[in-house]
């Protein structure tokens, strides 16, 4: 398994594969720590994540350098997603008590009925490169705080992340089984998923990658949450504030290099401000700092991968080719690295990749319509439901439009994001079930009902 820097070119590292023998040593050490670890009082499980969010801002320049070097991420996004982690860390640390109590039913006198939570036993995650603390914090707060133990299968080309994080709970003084990572290829999931001590799993990622799970655990009665691709619509109404919509807008769609599944990536704009956001957006496009990920000014580094970029390049020139107009980037930059300008398509034609399928890139495509009802149908035309952003200056026309959007979620005048207080997920063929707060708390735990006479 070699790690090469997306910046340079250069192979940096290299590790061994998992194979059956390291798959059942995994398994066998997860399912033995379950035991004591279900039994721990859950305030010091709660204690055990706290420490975790320490050991995190403690070691954040060097994990948000690992990150850098493996997938290309500009190194001060890196350090704000280390500080996200210990975030949820500490929400959960936090609430969990509150989000684990017992619901209490009414019943004939003389009974006492209830419904409680309690964990299902061995969570197997497989995780994505594109956020490779946040995207494993984002399950493991929950999950092993609710006394679960997890598996993590990580992205082939972010081996050190992996490492690096089963670490961090180590020096927190995690038990040893209760969270491993397994650098095993893609190849072995399917019978990871269906070996009995696994009791659960959850994925991020790609649609055949979410439909592969699925479908594994499915013939084996398990539950799965999916968390897979988006194609965000990004709506201006002719009421909107142009100029936050623009700088906002740029950067929803750039950030991370634009390899986010609720990144902005179509833009529905009302014809009345058509004209005048596109400018607009175009100079905030044009502006970004691409660049080296180790310098702190850079606001875009390189692409993950280099068949990425490629890839990613393919559906813009198939877009074009169909008659998409390029207004600014479109083609790789002529240096080291697997960089890709930061670009925006208009006059999509329907049918192209850029109108429907996940271009995972730093492109935008822009859309004119003559209307709000215009807008939401537009916005609605994907196979995706994972997030949504609307700009308006009438907050009660945002809301009224926002319910109107099929997606787990819409935020009006901000660009879409998650936050540990609220339910994550999407719909449609963005994937089902919830992560964070107490939703994605309670979705791998046995809602056990117990009737007391």
């Amino acid at each position: 398994m070699e790690v090469v820097n997306p910046a340079t070119g250069e192979r940096i590292d290299t590790y061994e594969e998992a194979g059956d023998e390291a798959v059942e040593r995994t398994l066998a050490d997860a399912h033995a720590a379950f035991g004591a670890w279900r039994e721990r009082p859950l305030a010091e499980r709660e204690e055990l994540i706290e420490a975790a969010a320490e050991v995190l801002r403690d070691g954040k320049r060097e994990y948000a350098e690992l990150m850098t070097r493996e997938m290309g991420k500009p190194v001060a996004q890196a350090e704000s997603e280390v500080e996200k982690c210990a975030w949820v860390c500490d929400h959960y640390a936090e609430h969990a008590h509150a989000y684990l109590e017992a619901d209490h039913h009414p019943s004939p006198p003389g009974t006492a009925v209830k419904t409680v939570h309690e964990p299902l036993g061995v969570v197997l995650a497989v995780m994505p490169w594109n956020f490779p603390f946040w995207q494993v914090f984002r399950f493991l707060a929950p999950y092993l705080t609710a006394g679960n133990v997890g598996v993590l299968k990580h992205a082939s080309n972010v081996p050190g992340c992996a490492e690096a994080i089963e670490d961090v709970l180590r020096q927190a003084g995690y038990p040893e089984g209760v969270f491993q990572s397994l650098l095993a290829p893609s190849d072995l999931v399917d019978d990871i998923v269906a070996d009995d001590r696994v009791r659960a799993a959850t994925l991020t990622g790609s649609g055949p990658a979410g439909r592969a799970v699925a479908s594994a655990a499915g013939d084996q009665l398990k539950k799965t949450v999916l968390e897979l691709g988006g194609s965000d619509p990004f709506v201006v109404l002719d009421d909107a504030d142009l100029a936050d919509a623009a700088e906002t807008g740029a950067w929803a769609r750039n950030l991370n290099g634009g390899q986010s599944c609720i990144a902005a990536k179509r833009f529905v704009v009302h014809t009345a401000v058509y004209d005048d956001f596109l400018d607009a957006f175009v100079d905030e496009v044009e502006s970004l700092a691409v660049g080296d990920p180790m310098d702190e000014d850079t606001e875009v580094g390189p692409q993950a991968r280099q068949d990425l970029l490629e890839a990613l390049h393919e559906q813009v020139e198939a877009s074009v080719e169909a008659g998409a107009t390029v207004v600014t980037g479109g083609d790789p930059i002529e240096r080291e690295g697997a960089y890709y300008p930061p670009t925006v398509l208009t006059d999509v034609p329907a049918g192209c990749p850029a109108d429907t399928e996940e271009l995972f890139g730093p492109v935008a495509a822009v859309y004119e319509v003559d209307g709000e009802a215009a807008a939401v149908e537009r916005a609605n035309d994907t196979e995706f439901g994972l997030g949504a952003s609307v700009w308006t200056e009438d907050r009660e026309r945002g809301e009224r439009v926002a319910r109107r959007i099929d997606a787990g979620c819409v935020y009006v005048n901000q660009l879409t994001k998650s936050d540990p207080r609220v339910p994550f997920g999407g719909v449609k063929q963005s994937g089902y079930g919830r992560e964070l707060s107490e939703a994605g708390m309670t979705e791998f735990v046995n809602r056990k009902t117990v009737w007391i006479e």
